[in-house]
């Protein structure tokens, strides 16, 4: 079953606590909105199921096209509903970043700079400075929860968000949390640069190939690669917005990195709303590229978007993202 009530938390940061270091520690946010009402964020650090330590990844100019999604939301908590349509998270779907590109860290060790509490206090701890700052939490609500304090901060009703990390591709007792389109993050946005910063999680036991409706782990699947680049047929550029009027030309470039050919018969690309366009049948050589028209229905809109290309069995292969400034400019190749 999928989270209960998944959504954003769109607030003033205002204060930050370290949990102390027992065996599910937390990294505490204290945020306010606009209307004066307090909530608390409940970031995990540390895994209960082994390993431990958590990934993470940090994007210092987050420019993922989700962002334009957000421009219509209220300060305090705003609830999304299922789908890709919003500007819900999701790590498999989204394409907001390469997991091969994310660390792990312990949550807490001594020293600067060298854990994952530290990574929160650089980024939170400058937000919290900056009264024009804002955070955006993705997560599931837990209150407000009249007459108690909440047990952190003391303000009253306790009220905030939690599982501000990936929820699918769990196991064991986490696997109830599975679903699609309703992962966690943390995004802080700076206007007076109008700098956007990115902090995602991951536990180390979750998957990276799940099913597209329960967002449980799909069998066959391979892990998350390690290094960025492993996996062997990737999307290198895309023609978004050809010359000429509408239906317009809209082509994908493929390039095969690895030594040996690879056959893409039954392989796909997918757009931002899920319709495939068929790769061509048979094997690419290595080392080789492929431009691949795009057809029955599926385009890549001038307002920013996804591109991900899947295998036969439907698993993912690589995936992108473009904006709309990428976008603008007419008949120029988006190279990724």
């Amino acid at each position: 079953m999928p989270l209960q009530s998944y959504g954003v938390l769109v607030a003033r940061a205002v204060d930050t606590r370290r949990e102390p270091r027992d065996d599910t520690p937390h990294y505490q946010i204290h945020l306010t909105d606009d209307q004066g009402t307090h909530y608390r964020a409940s970031v995990n650090v540390k895994s209960q199921e082994r390993p431990s330590e958590l990934l993470y990844l940090v994007d210092e100019d987050f420019g993922h096209p989700v962002v334009t999604r957000l421009d219509g939301l209220g300060s305090g908590w705003n609830a999304l509903p299922p789908g890709p349509g919003g500007p819900n998270l999701d790590f498999v779907r989204g394409n907001l970043f390469d997991p091969a590109k994310m660390r792990t860290l312990p949550p807490h060790k001594e020293g600067a700079d060298n854990d994952l509490a530290d990574i929160f206090d650089h980024y939170v701890n400058r937000a919290v400075a900056d009264p024009t700052a804002r955070l955006y939490l993705f997560g599931e609500r837990f209150g407000p929860e009249p007459g108690i304090k909440d047990k952190v901060f003391g303000f009253l009703p306790g009220n905030g968000v939690h599982d501000i990390h990936m929820n699918q591709g769990n196991v064991g007792r986490f696997k109830k949390d599975d679903g699609v389109w309703q992962d966690g993050g943390l995004l802080i946005h700076f206007p007076d640069t109008d700098r956007w910063v990115g902090v995602f999680l991951a536990f180390q036991s979750q998957a990276w190939h799940t099913d597209d409706t329960t967002g449980h782990t799909l069998p066959g699947g391979e892990p998350r690669p390690e290094q960025p680049g492993e996996q062997p047929v990737r999307i290198v550029a895309a023609l978004v917005n050809p010359r000429g009027p509408a239906p317009e030309r809209e082509t994908v470039t493929l390039v095969n990195a690895s030594p040996d050919p690879v056959d893409l018969t039954g392989w796909r690309i997918l757009d931002t709303l899920g319709n495939a366009a068929p790769v061509t049948q048979g094997p690419l050589a290595a080392g080789a590229s492929l431009l691949v028209p795009l057809s029955n229905g599926a385009q890549l809109g001038n307002s920013g978007g996804r591109i991900t290309l899947v295998d036969a069995g439907g698993l993912k292969v690589d995936g992108v993202s473009y904006t709309a400034q990428q976008a603008a400019r007419e008949a120029w190749t988006v190279v990724f």
